[in-house]
């Protein structure tokens, strides 16, 4: 009775042998298709645009702009209209924008641009970005504040001219800064509006030297209130302490603007002054470019 159990117990050892060898072949033949497969991955840079390294003279530093170029630029010879965008470093602001626009491109939302991103240079934004201050508060904080003026000519000699130069440019040219940036897209208003033609100011830190720039506001809508500029105004539900400058300027726009300084403002008050920048500039475009009949 001990012959038929012997003779199962070897076919099951029989079986088992089949199994592993079987198994043996099978993880063989995969892992030379994974090699054959892993072989033939090519890795290369996903490239968003240019960048454009040089010495300002005006700065006297290497400077950077980052360039995105809207999808079928090198296949024509269309002139396209700049969006500026300050924080323009490639790990800031700039590959927000740029996808915003390239996203908005492909539904016809927006009108195919370049968007030209400015580079800080490493924390260059606390000394580019602020003017001159009374305020001992605004010292401590920054203290190596005031080199607005200088940024400004760097704008207006170096960074727009070289970009001019470089691509197909329609003259339209648009500005967006936020936070210490929408102070300097403010300044830049107000003291060199010829620069641009819209103006994006995203919580912007009106509040700097006792909110001096917002006090100037009126009187300067009511001296210009014939220039053709756009200007789209945002701010979260946590921006408290400019939200005092920030109603100084919409009003000063809203009641001696029109009909050429046209201004919007929008609040969100769901956003935070870190979250706010994507929804505000998407809206800010909504507002600019309204879908034909609306």
């Amino acid at each position: 009775m001990a012959f038929p159990c012997r003779l199962q117990g070897i076919r099951i050892v029989a079986h088992l042998r089949g199994m592993r060898y079987f198994t043996a072949l099978l993880l063989l033949f995969t892992s030379g298709l994974f090699a054959q497969v892993e072989s033939a991955v090519q890795t290369t840079p996903f490239v968003l645009g240019d960048v454009l390294t040089f010495h300002s003279e005006v700065l006297d530093q290497e400077r950077v702009l980052n360039v995105y170029l809207p999808d079928g630029y090198a296949d024509s010879t269309l002139s396209y209209p700049v969006i500026y965008v300050l924080d323009g470093t490639a790990n800031e602001d700039f590959p927000h924008i740029a996808g915003l626009a390239q996203f908005m491109n492909m539904y016809d939302l927006l009108p195919k641009s370049i968007v030209v991103g400015i580079a800080n240079n490493g924390k260059s934004r606390y000394h580019d970005f602020t003017g001159a201050t009374q305020s001992d508060s605004d010292k401590v904080w920054i203290p190596a504040y005031g080199g607005s003026a200088a940024f400004i000519s760097y704008l207006e000699k170096e960074v727009e001219p070289m970009v001019q130069k470089h691509y197909r440019t329609s003259g339209h040219r648009t500005l967006i800064g936020q936070s210490l940036g929408g102070l300097l897209a403010a300044e830049v208003l107000l003291t060199k509006p010829e620069l641009f033609d819209d103006y994006m100011l995203i919580g912007p830190s009106l509040w700097w030297n006792d909110g001096a720039i917002a006090a100037g506001a009126e009187a300067w809508v009511k001296a210009n209130k014939n220039l053709h500029k756009r200007v789209f105004i945002a701010s979260a539900g946590n921006e408290g302490m400019m939200k005092k400058q920030v109603g100084q300027v919409v009003s000063a726009f809203k009641k001696y603007g029109k009909p050429s300084l046209e201004c919007w403002y929008e609040y969100f008050p769901e956003e935070t002054h870190a979250t706010l920048l994507h929804r505000a500039v998407y809206k800010g475009f909504e507002v600019l470019y309204p879908p034909a009949g609306k």
